[in-house]
């Protein structure tokens, strides 16, 4: 390089770095207790202390409510801009309370055992869609969307290689679906509103059929507007147990591929035995002010109480045992919203299935807690060690209270297992 190209290039950076420092020089600073429109408090020096405000200078809480939107009743705290749809808005609203024209028995409870009936060696069951006024507490009551008058739907059983004919008929004020999740069937069956069939319009039916080729705990759910739907309690749990007629074995073998993991024929000595039993559906409610809306991940939606098989502790089911019984408890993601860590005291359980689907003996494991995701199941086997009163809940201390309140020790995601001698 030259001495003259070398003389220009640096007077070239000169020049610009003058500019840069000029322009700095020329650049308006922003004060640190105003901004364009609005006056800001002074800040606060590093390491001073902050002024406390007086409590009786503070100003009042302003209390908020549901609000109206048209005929809509809106859910406090919910944003809602010029650009917020219609049927934006009918998602998050509440239920109709005018709507719902049944009330079940406080002490009514949901995943009820629904029993097939044989139809010409099909195995047929009937769920009806519609409004229920049902109590997750003796002293609170939500509007929910039920599946035959109870929250959780039936639970439905067979056996893998069964012939299935379920008939929907939906008496809710909007169309839905049902989705069968988790299992193997015919794309027309999976119950997907607007992709997979035409959602069931009010008052219509519609008929599923399909071979179960699965063994496990899976479940069924609201596929249209399920956010609002399911929210509202519109699912239940399916539990397929291994076969025991030689028919069954043959269907299966004959409508799946060999090697295939997911339909291998399920072997009931193989099934992670226990000496009971109970299923476990958990979901998130949002009650203000006698109005139900949909709970959701979202301003205004957050949940306030949360419940097992539609009841909130202490209004949950007690498992009781002796001292050396085993339970399985199946875990079921029914919810909507958040992963549920549950927990069981008294000692590790056996992790022997995820997902519906049975862990080989070398991959099983012991935990005392699962994180139960929306959609996710486990199949967990607890001995009771010693006696006593031991809880299975949600480790997110919000998820067991009851819109904010322990009752009787806890509330919402907890029940007890009593163990006697």
């Amino acid at each position: 390089m030259n001495s003259k190209f070398l003389t220009l290039t640096l007077l070239g950076l000169g020049a610009v770095a003058g500019f840069g420092w000029r322009a700095a020089l020329a650049t308006p600073t922003v004060s640190s207790t105003s901004m364009p429109g609005m006056t800001m408090p002074p800040r606060t020096a590093a390491g001073a202390s902050v002024q406390r405000v007086p409590i009786d200078q503070l100003p009042r809480s302003v209390l908020s409510g549901p609000t109206r939107m048209g005929n809509l009743v809106m859910p406090p705290g919910m944003i809602m801009t010029r650009g917020t749809s219609m049927e934006a808005m009918k998602d998050m609203a509440a239920v109709d309370p005018a709507a719902v024209k049944v009330s079940a028995k406080p002490s009514a409870r949901g995943d009820q055992p629904l029993s097939p009936r044989q139809v010409n060696g099909v195995k047929e069951v009937r769920l009806t869609l519609g409004l229920t006024n049902w109590n997750i507490l003796p002293t609170r009551q939500v509007a929910a969307y039920a599946v035959n008058g109870q929250v959780p739907g039936p639970r439905l059983r067979f056996q893998q290689g069964d012939r299935v004919r379920v008939i929907v008929r939906n008496n809710l004020p909007e169309p839905s679906s049902i989705h069968w999740h988790g299992l193997i069937l015919d794309n027309r069956m999976d119950g997907v509103g607007g992709v997979t069939q035409k959602s069931i319009l009010p008052g219509a039916s519609f008929t599923y059929e399909f071979t179960a080729l699965q063994a496990g705990t899976y479940y069924y759910h609201s596929h249209t507007q399920s956010d609002r739907q399911q929210g509202l309690g519109l699912y239940g749990a399916l539990i397929i147990d291994p076969p025991t007629s030689a028919g069954n074995i043959a269907r299966i073998r004959a409508m799946t591929t060999p090697g295939d993991p997911a339909t291998a024929v399920a072997r009931t000595s193989d099934e992670p035995r226990a000496d009971k039993e109970y299923v476990l559906q958990l979901q998130e409610w949002l009650w203000r002010d006698g109005y139900t809306f949909p709970s959701m991940i979202m301003e205004g939606a957050l949940p306030n109480y949360f419940t097992i098989n539609g009841k909130a502790y202490p209004a949950t089911d007690t498992v009781q045992m002796k001292v050396g019984q085993t339970v399985k408890l199946r875990f079921i993601g029914t919810n909507n919203n958040f992963v549920h860590p549950m927990h069981v005291h008294g000692g590790p359980f056996e992790v022997v299935a995820r997902d519906g689907e049975t862990l080989k003996p070398g991959a099983r494991f012991l935990a005392d807690t699962v994180n139960v995701g929306p959609g996710q199941r486990y199949d967990v086997i607890w001995k009771a060690r010693k006696p006593g009163t031991w809880l299975v809940h949600c480790h997110i201390p919000h998820h067991t209270v009851n819109d904010n309140v322990e009752e009787q020790g806890g509330g919402g995601l907890m029940m007890k297992i009593v163990v006697r001698a």
